[in-house]
Formats: structure tokens, C-alpha cells, sequence
């Protein structure tokens, strides 16, 4: 049986896949998961659950407010909030546990479930698996003052925005930055803005205005267009397009050029460093990072540590080394120094800032970095297991790095969640790359064949 727990909690077609059921199954187990292991010393659990703006968010959260009363948790209700203002408000308010119920950039009819423990940082897997395993399981319920009790605060939302801001400095202020920000209908709709009007930006809502069924709808980090022509038509220094759950953004500089992750981490990794708070000078990137990006914080005097594809992987190392700024090229930036989680509102903010402070248009600041022409192409149904192994395909992965030299690179890379081996060639040509991707992708159908 397939493990319920993705990279980012458990995810599904809402009311399909993910039922209100299988939500409160989920609630108790954390509950009593978390018990069990001590989280709760002796005294009242308490959580704190917020959503996005998806319809089925509105039944999930009920259900998962029904496990965790039920279960004997107290339980604050935050509303709207985006997936990293859970992660901080759970560590402000000292809560025990932490509910998201969001899909991220995923299209409206998903959803899902992500937890976080004390201090708003994700489950183990080792916790995960134990939450999987206590799924339906016969229990003791509590009865009379001992079920948990159930109340709203959202304004606790205005904590997470303080926050941001106070993030920036005393003396920081965004004026007088014209910014577009697409919220993607989602569940930054009030925070981004809000943020961003605080520190005097001059600031043109995009795709402001959910319903529930709008929430990533040809908008936000994933559909650029309309931000790209936004930013445009009202003259903008800047347009920032954040997902459903606000936990990555993308940009757009001030003649429609999107901004993307990688460039986006070069631009706060040499801020960070001119201010000495780039520990051991590292920034942790993802084996999916743009070569040019490397060379770039190389010429700079800045490391490059390069984990698995996934938020998670970079968080690991970041945790491990402790150092204090990771991200990907999607646009999930991490800055340790003021959240545990990707924050597209921070990063947002962040990258305004150093326009402000240095003056410099986007365009410019992004253009400490040369992005290489990549080429990735998905090769569906093959034995990826075999795609590290095959003598054949090493072989052929290794001509090709070696034709490439200092100026390429060749990633292949099993899909994690599907039958198929994902061909990445960087090099110094769009041409190049698209002829050495085509070469591997038959070598991969041949070698890999089911």
C-alpha cells in the first residue's frame, strides 16, 4: 500500500481522495500520536487550524476540528491564513500542534492536510508513519469537560503580519515601489497586501478577490501572464505572484521579465552576506538549480549546497548545517532567521526591500545571474529503479557531461510519485541542450522500457 504522507502532507481531490472522514481519522491519530510521545506534558492540548480559500477547505476544516475536539484537544480556528502564518502563528501562540488544510498551487478541486509540531516545524516521518498507523483504530473517547474545546481567533492573523514587517527592520520602508501582487485568489488575499501597505509600497491588488472555486484559476506563481501584462499596463517596479497557499512567489521585473526562484535566492544570498547573516556564506539550493545560478554565488564568494528536489530536502539541511537561507527554483525561499517553512510573503518583502535599499531596478538585481538554457523532458512509462543502474544509460550520461565540460550539465531524475524519469540538459545553447536531451530520452526508452 502506497504511504499516505507525500513530501507535503497528504494531498487529494477533495471529497474523492481526501474525505471529510479520512480527515478526522487523520486529526485523532495525530492527537493521539503526539500524546502518546509526550508532546503534551501532562497538561490540555491545544492546536491551531487554518485553511486556504478552497470551497472544500470550508468541510475539511470542520472535520479536522471535529477530530481534534473529540480527541480532548483545544482547538483555535484561525481561518483564512496562508501555510506559513500556521507554521509561525503554531510557534507564537505555543501550540502543540499545527493543521493546514491548503494544496498549495494545486488546481481547486485538490486539497490537503499538512501538520506541524510544536514550534511550527513539520512531522518526522518517523511520526508520519506512526499517524498512518493508527488510522481507525479502536479508542477511549472523552466525555464531559474533558473534550476539547473550540473557539475562533482570526485575528491572530495580524500577529503573523506584524511579523513580516518587523522582519525588515525599523527603518525599512518600501515607498516608493509601485508593486502588483497576484495572490492568486488564495489565501494571502489580505496578508500580502496588507504587508506590503505597511511598509509604504504602493501596492495594485491582482486576483484579490476569492470565491472558492478561483483559488490558483489561470493566476498567481503558476500562470505569470496576466501579472507580466498587470505589471505593465500600470507601470510597476514590480509584480509578485505568489500560489494558493503563499508559501513560494515568482516575480516580475518592471518590462514584464519573470524573476524565478533561483534568481530570486542569488539576490537575498548577496544581501545576506554584505549583512553577514548568510551563515558559513552558504545558501542551500536543490540539484534542479540553474547552473548559472552555481556559477554566479561561486564568483561571489558563496557556496552552493545542493539537496534533493523538494522544500523538505533543503529544510534538512538547512536544520543540519544551520544555515539561513535555502530555496528552489519554484520560488520556495527559506529564510530560517524569521520562519520554518518557505514564506512567498517574507521572500516578497525581502527581495522589495533590496530594491529599496539599493535603489537598483529588479531587472538589474537579477541579473547578477545567467541562466542557462534548460531542457528537461518527462519519459513516462519505464523502469525508473533502473535508471541509476543501467550500464548503458550510465555510459551515455557520462559522454554527454563530458561534451558538456564546465559549461552544461545532465540530471536524470526518477519521478518520485509516477512511472517516469525526468531528462534535465543545461548548456550553453538552447540547441545543444535540446539535441543532448533528445539523444538520452532514447537512451531511457530503449534501456528502461517495461
Amino acid at each position: 500500500m502506497a504511504r499516505l504522507f507525500g513530501t507535503d502532507g497528504v494531498r487529494g481531490r477533495a471529497n474523492a481522495d481526501l474525505t471529510a472522514e479520512l480527515a478526522l481519522d487523520l486529526a485523532v491519530a495525530a492527537a493521539h500520536v503526539l500524546g502518546e510521545a509526550g508532546v503534551f506534558e501532562g497538561r490540555r492540548p491545544f492546536a491551531v487550524v487554518g485553511r486556504d480559500t478552497r470551497a472544500s477547505g470550508e468541510f475539511l476544516e470542520a472535520a479536522v476540528v471535529a477530530g481534534l475536539a473529540s480527541a480532548g484537544v483545544d482547538v483555535v480556528r484561525l481561518g483564512v491564513v496562508p501555510t506559513p502564518g500556521v507554521a509561525y502563528l503554531t510557534g507564537a501562540l505555543d501550540a502543540d500542534l499545527g493543521v493546514m488544510l491548503s494544496a498549495s498551487h494545486n488546481p481547486m478541486p485538490d486539497n490537503g492536510i499538512k501538520f506541524f509540531a510544536r514550534g511550527g516545524v513539520k512531522l518526522d516521518d518517523t511520526v508520519e508513519d506512526a499517524i498512518e498507523e493508527r488510522l481507525g483504530e479502536a479508542w477511549t473517547r472523552p466525555t464531559g469537560a474533558e473534550v476539547g474545546r473550540v473557539r475562533d481567533d482570526t485575528g491572530a492573523v495580524e500577529g503573523y503580519v506584524a511579523h513580516l514587517v518587523s522582519s525588515l527592520g525599523a527603518d525599512a520602508s518600501l515607498a516608493p515601489l509601485k508593486v502588483v501582487i497576484d495572490t492568486a485568489n488564495g489565501a494571502a488575499s489580505l496578508t500580502a497586501l496588507a504587508a506590503f501597505d505597511a511598509q509604504g509600497a504602493e501596492v495594485v491588488p491582482l486576483h484579490a478577490a476569492p470565491d472558492g472555486l478561483n483559488i490558483n484559476d489561470n493566476c498567481g506563481s503558476t500562470h505569470l501572464e496576466s501579472l507580466q501584462a498587470a505589471v505593465l499596463e500600470h507601470g510597476a517596479d514590480l509584480g509578485i505572484g505568489l500560489d494558493g497557499d503563499a508559501d513560494r512567489c515568482l516575480a516580475v521585473d518592471a518590462v514584464g521579465q519573470i524573476v524565478d526562484g533561483d534568481q530570486i535566492l542569488a539576490i537575498l544570498a548577496i544581501a545576506m552576506k554584505e549583512d553577514h547573516a548568510l551563515h558559513s556564506d552558504t545558501v542551500v539550493a536543490t540539484v534542479m538549480s540553474n547552473l548559472g545560478f552555481v556559477i554566479a554565488m561561486r564568483e561571489r564568494g558563496i557556496r552552493v549546497d545542493q539537496a534533493k528536489v523538494g522544500d523538505r530536502y533543503v529544510l534538512e539541511s538547512m536544520n543540519a548545517n544551520g544555515f539561513t537561507l535555502g530555496g528552489e527554483q519554484s520560488g520556495h525561499v527559506i529564510m530560517s532567521e524569521f520562519a520554518t517553512t518557505g514564506d512567498g510573503v517574507l521572500t516578497a518583502l525581502h527581495l522589495a526591500a533590496r530594491m529599496a535599499r539599493t535603489g537598483k531596478p529588479l531587472a538589474e538585481l537579477a541579473g547578477v545571474m545567467t541562466r542557462l538554457p534548460q531542457v528537461m523532458i518527462n519519459v513516462p512509462d519505464v523502469n525508473k529503479v533502473r535508471a541509476g543502474l543501467d550500464p548503458v544509460l550510465q555510459q551515455a550520461v557520462t559522454a554527454a557531461s563530458r561534451e558538456l565540460g564546465d559549461t552544461g550539465r545532465v540530471l536524470l531524475r526518477p519521478s518520485g510519485t509516477e512511472p517516469l524519469v525526468r531528462v534535465m540538459v543545461e548548456a550553453g545553447t538552447h540547441e545543444q541542450a535540446q539535441e543532448i536531451a533528445e539523444r538520452l530520452v532514447g537512451v531511457v526508452k530503449e534501456r528502461l522500457a517495461l
